[in-house]
C-alpha cells in the first residue's frame, strides 16, 4: 500500500503546529533548517531547556526533560546544519540531572493543565527511561554536531544509562526495554560494551517484536519500527525481517482519510491529541521513506 504524500501536506496545513509543519516541510524537501530552528526557538526557555508544550501531553511552560528530547529530534533533523542552542541545552540537562548521571523523569510543574498525570506525578530519582532516549537522541545530534558530542552531560548520562541497563531483566516495562535498545543502538558504533548488552536485551523481545504497554490504553503496544525505526541499523537485526515488513505494512495502512496518522496512546487534552497527529504524521512519513516506501 502506497502512502498518499500530498493528502499528509495537507493535513498537516490544516491541523499540525508550526513546528511539525516546517519538520514536514524539511523531510519532504520542500524546507530548510532555519525555519525548523526558528519554530523550535518558541519552545525554549531563557534557561536553556524547553516547555511550552513541546511534548504534547506536558503544557507546562517549565523546561522538562521530556521535552529535551523533542528537541534533539529537531536538532538531529536539520543536521549536518548546527545550533548552539544543542549546547545550551546540554548544559541545561548537565544542570537537572543527578549525582549519579541520570535525569530525573520530570521536573516539578507549578502549572499542571493540561498535563498528563504521570508528567505532574512522577517518580523520585533518577529515570533510565528518560535518560536513555533523550541521549539516545543526543548521540544523534553528536554525529553532526562536535559540541554535543564532546560535551560532558553526554557522557556522564551515557555512563549512567550504560550501568542502568545492566540490571534490566525481562520485568523492565515495555518503555524501558525500548528506549534502552534504543540507546544501545545509538552508542553501537561508539561504546564497546554496547553490543554484547543489546544482544542480551534483544533476548527479551518477543519474536513478533510486540511488546504490550502496561498502564496504557487498551491496546496499546511498543511495536517493531518503534524498537529499530531505521535499516541497517544494529537494533533491526534483533527483529525478524518478516516482523519488520508485517510492521511497515501495518505503518502505512494507518494513514487516515483526511492524510495524517491517529494516535495511539490515550492523549490528555484536545490540544495534545492534535499535536501528537501532527507530530505521528511526521514520523510516519519519515520512518517510511526511511524504509523505501512507495509513495504517491
Amino acid at each position: 500500500m502506497p502512502i498518499d504524500i500530498a493528502a499528509a501536506a495537507d493535513f498537516m496545513a490544516t491541523h499540525a503546529r508550526l513546528l511539525d509543519r516546517r519538520r514536514f516541510a524539511l523531510l519532504v524537501g520542500d524546507g530548510a533548517a532555519g525555519p525548523a530552528l526558528a519554530a523550535l526557538e518558541g519552545h525554549r526557555n531563557p534557561d536553556g531547556g524547553y516547555g511550552w508544550a513541546l511534548e504534547p501531553d506536558l503544557r507546562s511552560t517549565t523546561s522538562q526533560p521530556g521535552a529535551a528530547l523533542h528537541a534533539f529530534e529537531v536538532l538531529d533533523e536539520v543536521g549536518p546544519v548546527t545550533s548552539p542552542q544543542a549546547t545550551a541545552l546540554c548544559d541545561w540537562l548537565a544542570a537537572v540531572s543527578g549525582a549519579d548521571g541520570g535525569l530525573p523523569f520530570a521536573l516539578p510543574l507549578a502549572d499542571r493543565a493540561g498535563c498528563a498525570p504521570f508528567w505532574a506525578e512522577p517518580p523520585v530519582g533518577s529515570s533510565l527511561q528518560i535518560t536513555a532516549i533523550v541521549a539516545a537522541v543526543a548521540h544523534r545530534v553528536a554525529r553532526h554536531d562536535p559540541a554535543v558530542a564532546a560535551h560532558p552531560w553526554l557522557a556522564t548520562a551515557t555512563r549512567y544509562c550504560l550501568d542502568a541497563v545492566e540490571t534490566l531483566d525481562a520485568t523492565a516495562h515495555a518503555l524501558v526495554l525500548t528506549f534502552a535498545l534504543r540507546f544501545l543502538d545509538a552508542v553501537h558504533d561508539t561504546r564497546p560494551e554496547a553490543a554484547a548488552l543489546l544482544g542480551r536485551l534483544g533476548a527479551l523481545l518477543p519474536a513478533d517484536g510486540v511488546l504490550p504497554v502496561e498502564g496504557g490504553a487498551d491496546g496499546e503496544a511498543i511495536r517493531p519500527l518503534d524498537i529499530a525505526p531505521e535499516p541497517g541499523r544494529p537494533v533491526r537485526a534483533l527483529l525478524t525481517p518478516d516482523a519488520v515488513a508485517a510492521d511497515l505494512d501495518r505503518l502505512a495502512s494507518l494513514q487516515q482519510p483526511d492524510g495524517g496518522w491517529p494516535v495511539e496512546w490515550t492523549a490528555y487534552s484536545p490540544a495534545a491529541a492534535l499535536d501528537w497527529r501532527g507530530y505521528l504524521t511526521v514520523r510516519a512519513v519519515s520512518v517510511l521513506m526511511a524504509n523505501g516506501w512507495a509513495q504517491t
